[in-house]
């Protein structure tokens, strides 16, 4: 056994006590000469080996990769460890801090996002002339889901469906003859149920219309009430009628929305009942608390289908009078046995009573129990076209504190007289000047009670209209085929009974027989005779029609921040053209629109902006060819129905500037940091 001196301490090691690593074997010998060794008595073996102390305490002392956690120990107690870790530990804890208190600032000077509602333009949709799918003539929501694409090719995300209640049909389908079910002419609910579930997924909403005022006759209340039956006995407006010389004297001089006495005599209970429409009719007694009840539960129904958002229709009339004295008439002399026309009589006591306003915040009270899910905000909007009286429309916004409808729908473009620069200013200023602080404006030119744009005002005029629609701030609506330019069937192509429905006819899809609205025989109205170059086919394919107009619009609204949320200022109007501007504090880019609605015009811009730039490029105009041009800001001229959208860049923009101010808008301001690239409120 050999043994090396040291001449220090020696360090033994013990081979039994080692552990050996013999690797791979391949001689067999080894496990035999293994086993003869272990058969040897054991002895220790230890050798001694010189080894240098300072070097000994310098190995224990370094640390090293898996060393254990009694090592570890030593080394964390040190001040250059432990002081730096402290370190770290309160730059982590200082990160997180900021990173809080950031998060915290963002949210506080982030202005509100925009509401789906806000977000997109609104496409309406009369579901019995969109696409019939069953060969039928009719429309119905089997049609609208194979359409849905149509929808999100047009870049808009809200469909509103107008009535399809069970019905009569009288009056399009607004006399309800059953609340709570689909008129078979459209569909089953299972049919509905799968439209909502294709719908959202689409990313999609969808509004539908409700209209609480009045029943059919045929519906199960005012069969009930006109028998005096329990609590449905005063469901609706009964009067005693005074008899004379075989014939029913009305209690007073109320003449309804279509003409002649709003009573009417029921055989069954002897006695006139109230119809503010048509004498199928009938209206509903909201004084009744049973009546408002009902409407509730109506609307409860309907949202928890998933309906995102209602639409009330005549909710101006919900009330009358309960003293029952004539009306005022129009014209004091003419003789009140004569008086059979609306208009005729000022409705002081028919409509708008105290009250009124009440009854639409019970209902928006009711929707908003559906609106506390995160992102499932239900819209409510009223459709009641005031006309006249701009600040009786404004009411139906609420006030500060207490709201009503998110927006009342807006007629003002449709409503106008006659067509030129100034009667669009009139009508555009009115709306923004009367609406309360902090709400949100809506527009539409097209509807299914007026005619279309290409009959109301001439086809020159559709690209113009839909232009200022897409382009002024707030929601715009788009009554289904404006975006392809669709008129008004002719009045000897429509019989007897359809004569108030031009606007209505079938959706032209493409140029085969029946506008590919329908594959059967017929269609409920006749397809207009323009189908064949006046389709959504045809136009998809063209680079310079109504649809792609259309289309390029809502994109540049959906991707330019001052077109969907930024200021709007009234910068010229004449009887040609009107002239606005959208901006965003904090960018310097300015879209000006010049948009003509009368005859060749030329306008000197640069007279009328203080500063504005010499140039400005076309973004887009209702001549695709003169899109990406170069213009001289001084000499912009306009064709007859030209619209233009022009794109500049300033440090001086239009909303700050002395001259203007009183005629900028602006709903949900918000301010762009570039350093950020986000939005903020505090200008």
């Amino acid at each position: 056994r050999a043994e090396v001196e040291t001449r220090s301490s020696p360090m033994e090691l013990s081979e039994k006590g080692g552990v050996q690593n013999n690797g791979f074997v391949q001689n067999e010998d080894f496990e035999d000469k293994e086993t003869a060794t272990s058969s040897q008595e054991e002895m220790p073996k230890t050798c001694s080996v010189d080894v240098d102390p300072l070097a000994v305490e310098e190995a224990v002392l370094k640390p090293y990769a898996g060393m254990p956690k009694e090592v570890l120990l030593q080394f964390s107690s040190q001040a250059r460890y432990r002081v730096t870790r402290e370190i770290l530990f309160w730059l982590v804890i200082a990160g997180a801090i900021v990173l809080v208190c950031a998060t915290i600032a963002i949210i506080a000077l982030s202005p509100k996002c925009l509401d789906w509602w806000q977000a997109s333009p609104i496409y309406q949709i009369y579901p019995r002339s969109f696409r019939d799918s069953n060969m039928d003539g009719n429309g119905d929501l089997k049609g609208i889901q194979e359409k849905l694409d149509h929808v999100t090719y047009l870049n808009i995300k809200t469909i509103w469906i107008t009535s399809f209640f069970k019905s009569p049909l009288k009056d399009l389908g607004y006399g309800a003859e059953d609340f709570y079910d689909i008129d078979p002419i459209f569909g089953s609910m299972t049919d509905f149920e799968n439209l909502i579930a294709a719908i959202h997924d689409k990313g999609l909403k969808v509004i539908m219309d409700l209209i609480p005022n009045h029943t059919s006759d045929k519906h199960r209340w005012f069969q009930l009430s006109r028998n005096r039956t329990g609590k449905y006995t005063d469901y609706y407006i009964w009067q005693d009628c005074r008899q004379a010389a075989g014939s029913v004297i009305p209690p007073n001089n109320w003449v309804s929305v279509f003409g002649n006495s709003s009573w009417e005599f029921d055989d069954v209970r002897e006695q006139c009942y109230f119809h503010q429409f048509g004498k199928e009719q009938p209206d509903l007694n909201f004084r009744n608390a049973a009546v408002r009840q009902e409407i509730h539960d109506i609307i409860k129904f309907w949202l928890g289908k998933g309906v995102d958002g209602l639409s009330f229709g005549t909710v101006k009339f919900l009330l009358e009078a309960t003293h029952l004295r004539d009306e005022p008439p129009v014209n004091k002399s003419q003789n009140g046995e004569s008086i059979t026309a609306y208009s005729q009589l000022y409705h002081d006591y028919t409509t708008t009573q105290v009250g009124l306003h009440d009854i639409v915040r019970s209902f928006r009270h009711t929707m908003d129990e559906f609106s506390r899910e995160p992102g499932r905000y239900r819209f409510m909007g009223s459709d009641d076209d005031e006309k006249e009286d701009i600040e009786a429309t404004m009411m139906y916004y609420g006030t500060t504190f207490i709201q009503e409808a998110d927006f009342p729908f807006n007629f003002n473009l449709i409503n106008m007289k006659n067509l030129s620069g100034n009667s669009v200013s009139e009508a555009v200023n009115s709306w923004m000047q009367n609406m309360p602080a902090g709400k949100w404006p809506n527009w539409a030119v097209g509807s299914p009670n007026a005619a279309r744009i290409s009959t109301r005002i001439g086809k020159e005029y559709i690209n113009v209209m839909n232009m200022l629609l897409l382009t002024l701030p707030g929601t715009p609506v788009t009554y289904y085929g404006e975006e392809i330019g669709m008129e008004n069937i002719a009045s000897e192509n429509v019989s007897e009974e359809h004569a108030t429905l031009p606007e209505k006819s079938p959706m032209q899809w493409d140029g085969k027989v029946n506008a590919g609205f329908t594959e059967g025989n017929s269609s409920w109205l006749p397809v207009n005779s323009d189908y064949q170059s006046v389709n959504v086919e045809i136009q998809s394919t063209w680079s310079n029609s109504s649809l792609a107009l259309y289309r390029a619009l809502t994109l540049l609204r959906n991707e330019e921040l001052p077109m969907n949320r930024g200021w709007m200022c009234h910068v010229w109007n004449d009887s040609n053209v009107f002239v606005y501007v959208r901006e965003l504090d904090g960018l310097d880019r300015v879209f000006m629109m010049v948009l003509n609605f009368g005859q060749e015009a030329t306008t000197d811009l640069q007279a009328r902006v203080p500063n504005l730039p010499s140039e400005a490029v076309i973004r887009l105009s209702t001549h695709f060819s003169n899109a990406g041009k170069v213009v001289n800001t001084k000499l912009i001229k306009t064709q007859m129905g030209e619209g233009l959208v022009l794109e500049y860049t300033t440090a001086k923009p239009v909303h700050t500037m002395e001259a203007f101010q009183g005629k900028c808008f602006v709903a949900e301001k918000a301010c762009y940091s570039k350093a950020l690239n986000l939005l903020y409120v505090n200008c």
